[in-house]
């Protein structure tokens, strides 16, 4: 089977092909058979209910600095493809919302990998709140004092953007951090939505466990360690990779909520785990499969094409 598909994405040239996730999409899609197209978010148009993006038919390698060779620019109307990745990285603001709003139009004609509406629906800090017994001690909100009470009642917090990505604007503070404040002015200056605080794990320090699911189910995970004196441990911000095991506890919570990602079409999702709490389920453009094919061999990718060859076989 040969599909043709499309890749919603930041720009093509210059990503890390290192460890994109994304490209590492591509190139087994590449070596599957299936044609490549990609496009940027800012180019989508709506017209007459026909949603059309503007990018370049492209064939890709994993050579440094030559990774990408495209053909001509062209108008391409999405309903004429199988398969279109949504991958552009958060944040999740009203742009990212709005092109969930266009591909659904042509969701599921097109497949769209993974389903407009429910990323839409799954904000990523947000999404994991409906598994009651999976968290820390969270708490969401733009009140100041209600921030105060839940620092006064849990002591060391993470305080969190709520719709950041890659570790961007994450703090611990202290019971006695004078900072809070000043924290919560700057989050209040970017924007006018709520922040997420967390009850501070210490096993952060052994690790941020990234477990990658396909169409619900685990198939293999990485561990990312902060640097010395660090919360971050995303990869983006310094963070270090390391191969890890599936825990016991690590597969009952992917039990809990592998059912649910089925059933809304997420097909592709990666899970945050420290130590025995889940925090979030990101539903965007999870990254981790090129770090988790390295240490194990196993490729995310291939599964995910795998699955979906079928769901189009099926359609």
């Amino acid at each position: 089977m040969s599909l043709k598909v499309a890749v919603q994405m930041d720009p093509l040239e210059g990503i890390n092909i290192d460890g994109d996730t994304t490209f590492l999409m591509m190139l087994t899609a590449q070596a599957r058979g299936h044609s490549l197209f990609v496009y940027t978010p800012d180019t989508l148009a709506l017209e007459d209910g026909r949603v059309t993006a503007r990018g370049r038919p492209v064939t890709v390698q994993p050579v440094k600095g030559d990774h990408a060779s495209f053909g001509p620019e062209q108008r391409v109307d999405l309903v004429d493809y199988d398969v279109v990745l949504l991958r552009q990285d958060p944040p999740f603001d009203m742009a990212y919302i709005s092109s969930t709003h266009f591909l659904e139009r042509v969701h599921p004609k097109t497949l769209v990998v993974n389903n407009p509406t429910e990323v839409r629906n799954a904000p990523e800090k947000l999404f994991v709140t409906g598994f009651p017994g999976v968290q820390p001690p969270t708490i969401i909100t733009s009140d100041t004092q209600a921030i105060y009470d839940f620092r006064a009642r849990h002591k060391d917090i993470v305080l969190k953007p709520l719709y950041g990505g890659g570790g961007s604007g994450v703090a611990r503070l202290m019971a006695d951090d004078p900072n809070l404040d000043a924290m919560l002015d700057l989050h209040a200056m970017i924007g006018r939505e709520p922040v997420i605080a967390q009850k501070f794990l210490p096993a952060v320090s052994q690790g941020d466990k990234r477990i990658l699911l396909v169409d619900g189910e685990p198939v293999g995970a990485i561990n990312r360690v902060p640097n010395e004196g660090q919360v971050r441990s995303n990869l983006r911000v310094g963070g270090t990779a390391q191969p890890v095991a599936l825990t016991a506890r690590d597969k009952d919570l992917c039990a809990i909520i592998g059912p649910e990602l089925r059933r809304r079409g997420l097909l592709f999702v990666g899970i945050d785990v420290i130590g025995d709490y889940l925090t979030e389920i990101n539903v965007t453009s999870p990254t981790g499969a090129v770090q988790l094919k390295r240490f194990t061999g196993v490729d995310a990718t291939e599964i995910m094409w795998v699955r979906i060859e079928a769901l189009r076989a099926e359609a």
